[in-house]
């Protein structure tokens, strides 16, 4: 899965000197991958040919899992992990979830066995339709 398909390339301008400037948003303001994810977009640009590269990172507006587009949340299902829900555009915090969904059969019996999965945007759930264990992304 790319940064694009994430939602998190918010703007990508071009000089007319040739200058590419690439605009992103990381998906959380403290994110430890900041400086690799930056590093990864300039040297993305430059294996175009581009000499003259700017990354800018950028937290207004703040991230949000309504970004990730529909083949990347379809991607992350097949991979076993529960899709964020929509947070709909402008609506203050939820505070009763979405319900999750069991990525690999679909049944909506789910409990919730930790707060953080292996990072912080995910978290554990268990099937008790099939059983199986499964990380799910938070809605942010």
């Amino acid at each position: 899965m790319s940064i694009t398909d994430m939602g998190m390339v918010r703007d990508v301008t071009v000089s007319d000197a040739g200058r590419v400037t690439v605009t992103f948003t990381p998906t959380f303001s403290g994110c430890p991958a900041l400086h690799v994810i930056r590093d990864s977009i300039e040297q993305a640009v430059r294996d175009l040919g581009v000499t003259d590269v700017e990354v800018r990172s950028t937290l207004t507006p703040p991230w949000t899992t309504d970004w990730i587009n529909d083949d990347a949340r379809e991607r992350l299902r097949q991979y076993g992990i529960a899709p964020p829900a929509p947070t709909g555009e402008g609506q203050l915090i939820q505070l009763d979830a979405e319900p999750t969904r069991c990525p690999r059969c679909g049944s909506l019996n789910v409990r919730m066995t930790a707060s953080f999965g292996p990072t912080l945007c995910k978290r554990m759930y268990v099937c008790d339709t099939c059983r199986e264990p499964f990380e799910g992304f938070k809605s942010v």
